[in-house]
């Protein structure tokens, strides 16, 4: 059994498609699960409860740790370090190996320049200390043997299933309404931006991999990063919209933020925009002899989906 709890998401949907090239034992647990594949078992949970998510748990080889909380860093802080604390345990006692399917909010300040599996964590954040927490926790589980586990590390994404995906937001979303793209601080320094698609198979190749265990791996993601102004053209040009790009400073963020919450949320995710941002997955690439779908390709697909 290959239980992905969380499975509503954009990841959680791919990771599904995928699994099938191992197997067809799947449950899919979130409050109101929904089948992705015709074999899929639906097992309705609230995973804040610990007994329901140890219930889920039970039975499973592998768990797919793919939950996304809403945007808020007082929520992240209620929530999450009760829900890993209580995963990890449920995987301990039902003997599951985990796959955290995570983002890169631990790794902070200028090392997000280029961002490998070797990153030192380096929050500069209040949803990256968080997020640190969360892989220190998972970390030294692994290193008392309690559980066996995978850290999977994404950057932003984007891809035909919209969920949760600010470059979806910024870029698509203005385009198809006519209006102007946006972007945060800097539009012309380079941002990696993963594929769900690429995301999704990535981490069912770890989760099926005995020996990718016990380490962090970042997904498979084009080595090419581009930048605010080139991710906005990939998108009009097959949109036939403008390639107008907006740019709003931190100051902005920061003032719009009291009547827009999310720009508050975004404030002091800054740091990921306001410099280079590159993620390497020469790491998995290298491994798996995998090639990751290009961006304009990724974006192609995209808009096909949607349209």
């Amino acid at each position: 059994m290959q239980t992905i709890l969380g499975a509503g998401g954009a990841i959680g949907i791919e990771l599904a498609r995928t699994l099938t090239t191992y197997t067809t034992d799947i449950r899919l647990v979130s409050r109101t699960p929904k089948p992705v594949n015709p074999t899929d078992q639906l097992h309705p949970a609230d995973l804040n409860d610990p007994a329901q998510l140890s219930r889920a748990v039970a039975g499973s080889e592998v768990c797919y740790l793919t939950i996304g909380y809403d945007y808020n860093t007082k929520l992240w802080q209620e929530r999450w370090p009760t829900l890993i604390r209580n995963v990890v345990a449920a995987c301990a006692r039902h003997g599951a190996k985990l796959v955290f399917f995570d983002n890169v909010y631990a790794i902070g300040g200028d090392n997000v320049q280029h961002i490998t599996e070797a990153s030192p964590i380096s929050p500069c954040s209040k949803k990256g200390e968080v997020r640190a927490m969360v892989d220190r926790h998972i970390l030294e589980a692994v290193e008392r043997g309690q559980i066996s586990a995978i850290i999977a590390r994404a950057p932003d994404f984007f891809g035909p299933i919209k969920d949760k995906s600010i470059t979806m937001n910024m870029i698509y979303d203005n385009l198809v309404k006519g209006k102007s793209a946006q972007w945060f601080c800097n539009a012309n320094v380079p941002h990696s931006t993963g594929y769900t698609p690429d995301l999704g198979k990535g981490t069912a190749i770890l989760g099926n991999t005995p020996d990718a265990f016990n380490a962090i791996w970042n997904l498979p993601v084009d080595n090419h990063a581009p930048t605010g102004q080139e991710w906005t053209k990939l998108f009009a040009e097959l949109m036939n919209a403008p390639s107008k790009c907006q740019t709003l400073p931190g100051w902005g963020m920061r003032g719009l933020g009291v009547f827009v919450p999310i720009l508050k949320e975004m404030y002091e995710m800054r740091y990921q925009y306001d410099r280079p941002y590159h993620f390497d997955s020469t790491k998995f690439n290298d491994r798996f002899n995998y090639t990751p779908t290009t961006n304009a390709e990724a974006v192609r697909q995209t808009v096909k989906a949607l349209r």
